[in-house]
């Protein structure tokens, strides 16, 4: 529950007010954005008449977008804070109302602009004003091959509510219907099992209790495994009639487009890891030494290899270990930090009614605010140093580039935060102080590793192998799904782990599977920051001024330019066996301290 806000020293609340200081300098954007909506509607219709139109157009609209972003990003703050509040709830709302409406008001731009004669506009894009919007004229005509005529646009507009229904009968049967039976706890006490508390029963000592768990959890998915497999059949289905009504060649080709990135990349990681699943299984038998079992089933990936190593770590020792961390990273960035600290970007402790989690945000024209619930614990260390990484990337971005192009890619945002982690992680380990502490750093590590890179690597391969089952006409039901999963994790941890029945159904658990090849990005971005991380340690500030330049870029090129400028390029899987070997060296230094 945590305690009443106001008993919360103002030094730490983030200090939002800088972006509005009163009611009324919130109703005066309103008032402006409602103005400004209106403006949009007038160009319905003559964006190709005169390239005057086509800016003005084009200028109204950035312009009310941005005023609306403040409003938007303030006023959910500001709800977060404390949710119970109905006046902070209704601001909300409003904001939501009025981007839908903005939404509405500008969704002709886009068909228009596609419309304009290729020679009509090469001549528009001469004038040196437009100049300015060339790059977002260009993001648009990329569509232009997978764009349909105004009519079919319309009915899949109309229809795209539908693609969304497999999803939200999968939450609602995974997180609503569902109900799971006690199990016996470690102290022998009746407890239900949940969603939430089922991943702590993987995390117990008493391998009793891992397996009551386990079997309890997929004898309740093994009652529903025909309704989960028709949700995710009919979800995969959606995606790929979406892809072949605009023209890609596959749904996988169709979900990479919009970042540019290339077919090769997403096999590129599948190849690398599938190649190196000899040092996961050489650390899963290495588990197994150090929790003293006999065999390692599927239930037992998740038990620490110490008994828990607390770490009490107050907010202000945070900072001052932040610092050091980061240190590789120059004055500059770290001078950053020190303002997010000192200027107050960072609401730090729970409080009653305060959104959960935390998170990194702002808008172009404010700081780039964090949200925490602070635990004095090693994970909220980690959460902090991550959520910084997301917004020293956000500051870099929008002080370097104009708004339109401040905005960088889903595949490149967790580099910056997972760097950061990772020289954490390096400065803890050099500079722990008992082999029981290193031991827990290099298991929090490799486990990092494992979930991040091969695991969701492991999900993206299902995905590609079920929907090009899928795309070649073949029906999935749950025995073919559920033979599928359980032949992948035999691949990956069947030299090491007794790969259990029951596994092959964990295909129904997993929520990512209707986001449409969307985990490999936690696999890339993670080994992205590695490699960069590691080119920081050793190279010093050449690399540093790479990566420096790669935060200021923004949305101002494609993420793999981006990338490769920076000094991995994800095209090539040498950057994912480089990272990979990373992996296996910490666990030979595993194996030392064992």
């Amino acid at each position: 529950m945590g305690i009443d806000r106001s008993k919360i020293e103002e030094k730490f609340k983030w200090q939002i007010e800088k972006m509005y200081e009163s009611k009324e300098a919130v109703e005066k954007d309103i008032q402006q954005v409602k103005e400004l909506i209106s403006k949009t509607k007038e160009y319905k219709g003559k964006l190709g008449d005169s390239w005057e139109n086509l800016y003005e157009a084009l200028n109204v609209s950035e312009k009310v977008s941005q005023i609306l972003q403040n409003l938007y990003v303030y006023t959910h703050m500001k709800q977060h804070e404390d949710t119970r509040i109905n006046e902070n709830q209704a601001l909300a709302t409003k904001t939501d109302m009025l981007s839908t409406e903005l939404s509405m008001a500008t969704s002709y731009l886009v068909p228009e602009l596609l419309s304009i004669d290729d020679e009509k506009l090469k001549e528009f894009l001469k004038n040196e004003k437009l100049d300015f919007y060339k790059k977002h004229i260009e993001d648009i005509l990329r569509e232009k091959p997978h764009t349909l005529n105004e009519r079919e646009e319309e009915i899949l507009a109309a229809t795209s509510d539908l693609s969304g229904i497999a999803e939200n009968v999968y939450e609602m049967l995974s997180f609503a219907d569902l109900e799971f039976p006690e199990i016996e706890d470690e102290q022998g006490n009746k407890v239900k099992l949940t969603q939430s508390n089922y991943s702590l029963f993987l995390k117990s000592k008493n391998p009793k209790v891992r397996k009551e768990a386990f079997d309890a959890t997929y004898l309740v998915y093994g009652k529903y495994k025909n309704t989960f497999a028709s949700t995710l059949y009919g979800g995969i289905k959606s995606e790929i009639f979406y892809a072949k009504i605009r023209k890609y060649e596959s749904a996988l080709q169709s979900s990479l487009f919009q970042d540019d990135i290339s077919v090769d990349v997403y096999n590129n990681l599948i190849s690398a890891v599938d190649e190196n699943l000899d040092s996961l299984n050489k650390y899963i038998n290495l588990r197994k030494k150090f929790l003293g079992l006999d065999e390692l089933h599927m239930y037992d990936l998740y038990v620490p290899l110490t008994d828990k190593f607390d770490m009490k770590i107050t907010y202000e020792q945070a900072q001052e270990i932040i610092i050091k961390a980061l240190s590789p990273l120059g004055d500059e960035y770290l001078s950053l930090i020190k303002r997010a600290f000192d200027e107050r970007w960072i609401d730090v402790y729970e409080n009653e009614g305060k959104q959960g989690g935390a998170y990194s945000w702002g808008s172009y024209d404010s700081n780039p605010y964090i949200l925490m619930n602070y635990n004095d614990d090693l994970n909220s260390l980690f959460t902090l140093i991550h959520e910084l990484g997301h917004s020293m990337h956000s500051y870099y971005s929008k002080h370097n580039q104009p708004y339109l192009y401040s905005s960088y890619k889903i595949f490149v945002a967790e580099v910056a935060s997972t760097l950061n982690e990772l020289l954490l992680i390096n400065y803890l380990l050099e500079n722990s102080k008992s082999k029981q502490e290193k031991i827990y750093l290099l298991n929090y590590y490799l486990e990092q590793f494992r979930t991040t890179v091969y695991r969701q690597t492991m999900f993206g391969e299902f995905e590609k192998l079920t929907h090009e089952s899928v795309e070649a006409g073949e029906p999935l039901t749950a025995q073919e799904f559920t033979s599928i999963y359980y032949k992948l994790n035999e691949k990956y941890y069947g030299k090491s782990t007794i790969v259990d029945e029951e596994i092959g159904l964990e295909w129904a658990r997993i929520p990512h599977f209707y986001s449409n090849f969307y985990v490999y990005k936690y696999a890339t971005g993670f080994s992205a920051a590695s490699a960069l991380s590691q080119q920081i340690l050793e190279e010093g500030q050449s690399a540093v001024d790479r990566y420096i330049t790669f935060l200021k870029s923004g949305g101002s090129d494609y993420p793999l330019n981006q990338l490769r400028a920076a000094g991995v390029d994800m095209e090539k899987k040498e950057s994912i066996d480089e990272v990979l070997k990373r992996f296996s060296n910490l666990v030979d230094e595993l194996e030392k301290e064992y």
